[in-house]
């Protein structure tokens, strides 16, 4: 049972992790200005969280350590939940963030997907 939630909650944290990823772009383009800027701003954000995440936090990352990894989920994770409550509704942001807090408790607490315990 253990390793279907552990399964489950990895899918979740994919989601949630493609989530941020396109929040970022929408808010990116958001932010105003001419449209080149917009352009640039869509494509850039997501691109560098995206590069910061396989840099510290993915499992294969390059430079792997806990520290690292902490800072990018809160980095991202957190822009991304400022910029959803900033353009959409402070709701949706709340909500955004109580479901990746919620994601990552569960994960320091299930087996390891992928483990040999798991």
């Amino acid at each position: 049972m253990g390793t279907a939630l552990a399964w489950v909650n990895a899918t979740v944290a994919f989601g949630l992790e493609l989530a941020a990823l396109a929040v970022l772009g929408w808010a990116g383009w958001q932010l105003g200005g001419p449209v080149a800027v917009r352009v640039v701003l869509a494509v850039a954000l997501p691109v560098a969280a995206a590069v910061l995440w396989s840099s510290f936090a993915a499992p294969r990352a390059a430079h792997p350590s806990a520290a690292g990894r902490l800072a990018v989920q809160a980095l991202v994770f957190g822009a991304a939940a400022v910029l959803l409550a900033w353009g959409a509704s402070p709701r949706w942001g709340v909500l955004f963030a109580v479901v990746v807090v919620a994601n990552l408790v569960a994960a320091a607490v299930l087996p390891s997907v992928g483990s040999p315990t798991a």
